[in-house]
């Protein structure tokens, strides 16, 4: 059986052919560096995703704040994750690295702030 992906390890984005027999993988072509070779192995064995997206903030100056996780987790856990995100109101100040969603999930992969988002001023 061949698979065929388009490596993103670099900017290159090479078109990958991962051959496999009974599930092993028995041949790696078409990558033009050793990221490639690393990159479809690990997608076609156990394919990882960084997620972002945002999440409601009370009393801050913005509304929103992005965050993401702070590196992939399984891909069959992304809507999962996305659930759980989904739930999450912080109220400002918000500060970049902040941890908004401890181990989400079970992942051991903290949701973190990517922006900071300071306290709405009084309006009197």
């Amino acid at each position: 059986m061949e698979k065929q992906i388009t490596c993103i390890g670099c900017p290159l984005g090479c078109a990958v052919t991962v051959t496999m027999n009974q599930g092993e993988i028995t041949d790696i072509t078409g990558h033009t560096c050793s990221r490639g070779e690393k990159y479809a192995r690990k997608e076609v064995t156990h394919p990882t995703r960084i997620v972002t997206s945002i999440v409601k903030v009370n009393e801050g100056d913005i509304q929103m704040v992005s965050v993401k996780t702070e590196s992939d987790i399984p891909k069959d856990k992304i809507f999962d994750c996305m659930e759980a995100i989904r739930e999450i109101v912080v109220t400002a100040p918000v500060k970049i690295g902040d941890i908004i969603v401890p181990d989400v999930c079970g992942t051991g992969v903290n949701v973190i702030a990517t922006k900071n988002i300071d306290k709405k001023a009084c309006s009197y």
